[in-house]
């Protein structure tokens, strides 16, 4: 029954709401008002950390805010992963996301990321081959098929480091002793800067690790690179076969990385965001950076639309890898 009070308290209800409302659209819009926090889930030194920190440096130009690059390593990128994930989804904490941490990992260890649906896609960035490295001072080998017929003859003797379960450099390993049908003992650290070290003390014997995080070493001559896991030579490693080349067949193991933000991130935000990272991965600077470390740039999703798809395919891809491998989370 319509009644003058009634008119009223909807009246008044209305004006709270939108007057509620404005605020929170007049910050979205004016986002960024303070420093964003860019979370990777590794230690400094690796592929993603040093990846994070070049687009860091163009993205707080372009935004006008300091991006601060925040290290919370653990759990092969998942710690990271699950703190972006539990932020408020206002832009100001972002995830440096990798293939990783992002769909392969949470397939092995059991925690709180069960699917994507825990971020908003914003921006794909671009991807790099695994390279299989040696220290040429404990293992001297000179191509794949002298490793594989040493490892063939000393079963579980080798020793491989990765950056931790269910990453790229674990995966490619696993996958590469399947195919060459070799036995070999699992050493994953809290990042690749850990089992980089370890790698150049003779620690362990041997890596798949991301070009970005090899290439320095490899370029000092202290490690020898016999092979990359992409379907095309590295542009930085023209001389170096592919593993297809090589003779260990059917590998399809890419690090890619990404920029991801909590669940439920505000349209007005997403888009203010991915615009500014596309303007930083365009600038010639950052691009130039990002190749040297042996990424190669697009190639992907173009969209947070399309990244979303993207990831979705990518979660069932290395379902099926992992399950294919027999590793189930723990």
């Amino acid at each position: 029954m319509y009644t003058p009070v009634r008119a009223w308290a909807r009246a008044l209800a209305t004006v709270t709401l939108a007057a509620l409302a404005a605020p929170a659209l007049s910050q979205d819009a004016n986002w960024p008002q303070r420093p964003v926090r860019l979370v990777v889930g590794f230690v400094p030194g690796g592929g993603t950390d040093v990846s994070a920190r070049i687009v860091a440096a163009k993205l707080s130009d372009v935004l006008g805010q300091q991006v601060v690059v925040e290290n919370k390593p653990g759990a092969s990128g998942l710690i990271a992963a699950d703190y972006v994930a539990k932020s408020d989804p206002d832009g100001y904490t972002l995830l440096l996301a990798n293939m990783q941490s992002t769909v392969a990992a949470p397939q092995v260890i059991k925690g709180n990321i069960d699917s994507i649906d825990h971020f908003t896609p914003v921006r794909y960035i671009g991807s790099v081959p695994n390279v299989l490295i040696v220290n040429p001072a404990k293992r001297n080998y000179a191509s794949v098929q002298e490793l594989v017929n040493d490892a063939r003859a000393k079963p579980k003797q080798l020793v491989y480091a990765s950056s931790g379960l269910g990453g790229p450099q674990h995966l490619s390993a696993e996958r590469f002793s399947q195919i060459a049908g070799v036995q070999m003992e699992h050493v994953p650290y809290k990042g690749s800067g850990q089992a980089m070290t370890d790698l150049l003390g003779g620690v362990v014997d041997m890596n798949f690790d991301t070009l970005p995080g090899a290439i320095g070493q490899i370029q000092a001559g202290k490690l020898r690179p016999l092979a990359v896991t992409s379907a095309q030579r590295a542009k930085r490693l023209p001389d170096v076969p592919t593993l297809e080349e090589a003779g260990v067949k059917g590998m399809d193991i890419l690090q890619w990385y990404a920029v991801l933000a909590p669940a439920k991130l505000p349209a007005p935000i997403l888009e203010k965001l991915d615009d500014a990272l596309s303007t930083t991965l365009a600038d010639a600077e950052v691009a130039g950076k990002l190749a040297d470390q042996g990424m190669d740039l697009g190639g992907g999703p173009d969209s947070p639309a399309a990244f979303a798809s993207y990831l979705q395919d990518e979660w069932q891809k290395y379902a099926k890898i992992t399950k294919s491998l027999g590793l189930t989370p723990q």
